[in-house]
């Protein structure tokens, strides 16, 4: 049996373990062992995936045995098998973090009981997320990780953390809309979801159509990314939650907007119809972001302006249609998640050591705590792209990309992003220099919990070993970049190629009908004055009769290696 076939308990585990937690509300002990080990059951499972695939070929699991395009599809390749992996792996890092501050904190502001549920629905979403073969799966999917995270957005019930759960539920509704419009839009015109049909289908559609449909998945996800100008919400939201939500939500809820984009541009709408806009969206993103987080004192909005900066990085080489440009993009969302999130937690030690998280009241942290400058300097440095860290190495192949397509527009959004990797240097050594190298003295408002030793917060050691573990991830990423860079690049070839998902999910027949829609100029017509593919029904199934009457969905769903 192929590993990839247990995928479906990817999202089925944590969903247990919320039903499991939930009845445990009065045993907070209990309800702790179940969600940590819930999430480590699912990373091993996770881990055993992208094993399963990480030589290539992509498998289809179809629910209840409905062959596709009926019924709900998962598949596994080597992109989402890594999101899968490194997602849950930050995610058991930010649950012990917090059942570590809970514990420290008797569950006053942290965690409390209905953290654990809602803790483990939101990794049930992101895992459904990345799993999804069709969009409406992909809804449901955002909807599950959306719902939990209104609940620990707003965990304490404070007056800030409400206004900004407002806010952060507004856009989500209206996103959610917007996505949920764009799907019916899609079945309208073509009577189907699945996105390998689809793949298949679109190609149909004239010109015009697909650009709306197009523009609508855009806009949909481009909120849930937080690219410029639809980030107006994260910074305002992000930074009022417990530091274990704010680490979580920075390093995973954005990515899957990210992921959903990468999924659709190479899988629904091959080509370079929209680079040229989503160019400038990445170039505006970077260089907005990064100016708004040189202009906060406080440690926790300046990360989340950094957020949406680097975001703008994932964009551009999402935009560049190429192999190298798609490759670095990959693995830049794997340093990203692991980098923005550590950074994140250390943010929560600052304040819980300290006081306060405002870089005008802090000093002389390296010498008050030096583990925790070395928690801070090295991801700090990963953000920024210093040499031979991960950032640095996934920003260079976005540069390699950009200057080998060699357009105006992609060489100057290369340029913005080398201003914008100094910029972040600069962001992050302010913080350095203000927070931990000065005297607590030199302060400008110094807070008294650096002043009076007695005043000073702790850190529990398994927060401290929490945030350690994702600062050594980081690292590890640098370590193994050349087989990470393989595996990336082989995702970034299968998701152009196209062919292992269509094969996997819908047949062989399909993906070659699909390639030829992709060979021909969109809207072009045969000489019979017959559209592309035409002689297929919208809502029929790509190769769903092959020679002797047998449905490709019947054969082995595991894609040839590209």
């Amino acid at each position: 049996m192929n590993l990839a076939s247990l995928a479906p308990l990817a999202v089925v585990l944590p969903i247990f373990g919320a039903a499991v937690t939930f009845l445990l509300l009065r045993q907070e002990r209990a309800q702790r062992i179940v969600s940590i080990g819930v999430v480590a059951l699912t990373l091993a499972l996770e881990v055993g995936l992208l094993a399963s695939v990480w030589g290539g070929g992509t498998v289809a699991v179809p629910i209840g045995e409905w062959i596709p395009p009926l019924g709900i599809t998962l598949v596994v390749d080597q992109f989402s098998s890594l999101m899968l992996v490194v997602s849950s792996a930050v995610s058991l890092a930010v649950l012990v973090y917090a059942v570590s501050q809970g514990i420290a904190d008797g569950d006053k502001d942290g965690p409390i009981s209905v953290f654990h549920p809602s803790f483990l629905i939101l990794i049930a979403g992101v895992s459904d997320a990345f799993l999804a073969g069709d969009l409406f799966n992909l809804y449901v999917g955002f909807e599950m990780l959306l719902t939990a995270s209104y609940v620990l957005l707003t965990l304490g019930g404070t007056t800030a953390r409400i206004r900004a759960g407002v806010t952060y539920v507004v856009v989500s509704v209206v996103s959610s809309l917007l996505f949920l419009i764009a799907i019916a839009m899609v079945y309208a015109a073509t009577g189907t979801v699945n996105m390998a049909d689809l793949a298949v289908k679109l190609g149909q559609l004239s010109p015009e159509t697909q650009v709306l449909l197009h523009v609508m998945l855009l806009i949909g996800f481009g909120i849930k990314a937080a690219v410029f100008p639809l980030s107006f919400w994260l910074p305002d939201s992000y930074p009022t939650a417990p530091a274990p939500v704010t680490a979580v939500f920075a390093g995973l809820l954005t990515k899957v907007g990210v992921y959903a984009m990468v999924r659709t541009e190479t899988l629904l709408f091959p080509g370079d119809a929209l680079n040229v806009p989503l160019m400038v969206v990445a170039l505006l993103t970077m260089v907005v972001g990064i100016l708004g987080a040189l202009a906060q004192t406080d440690i926790k909005r300046l990360l989340s302006f950094t957020l949406v900066s680097h975001i703008g990085y994932m964009v551009f080489g999402l935009a560049m249609s190429s192999v190298i440009g798609l490759a670095s993009t990959v693995f830049y969302v794997m340093h990203h998640i692991t980098v923005q999130t550590s950074l994140f937690l250390v943010a929560g030690l600052i304040e819980r050591r300290a006081g306060t998280a405002s870089i005008d009241r802090l000093g002389g942290l390296a010498k008050l705590s030096p583990l925790l400058a070395l928690l801070y300097f090295i991801p700090a440095m990963n953000l920024a792209g210093i040499p031979p860290l991960s950032g640095f190495l996934g920003k260079l192949g976005l540069i390699q990309a950009g200057v080998a397509l060699g357009t105006p527009m992609a060489l100057a959004v290369v340029v913005a992003g080398v201003a914008v990797s100094l910029l972040t240097l600069l962001a992050m050594a302010r913080v350095w220099g203000r927070a931990f190298w000065r005297t607590a003295d030199d302060a400008d408002n110094p807070d008294p919990a650096l002043l009076a030793p007695e005043r000073r917060g702790s850190m529990p050691a398994a927060m401290v070993g929490a945030t350690a573990g994702l600062v050594g991830l980081g690292l590890a990423l640098t370590v193994f970049a050349g087989p990470l860079f393989q595996v990336s690049q082989a995702a970034a070839n299968e998701m152009l190629d196209r062919t292992p998902y269509i094969s996997a999910v819908l047949g062989p027949d399909a993906a070659k009908l699909a390639a030829s829609h992709l060979s021909q100029p969109q809207g072009s017509a045969t000489p019979g004055g017959q559209a592309p593919g035409s002689a297929l029904p919208v809502g029929q199934t790509p190769g769903s009769q092959a020679p002797g009457g047998q449905t490709p969905g019947s054969q082995p769903q595991t894609g040839a290696k590209p």
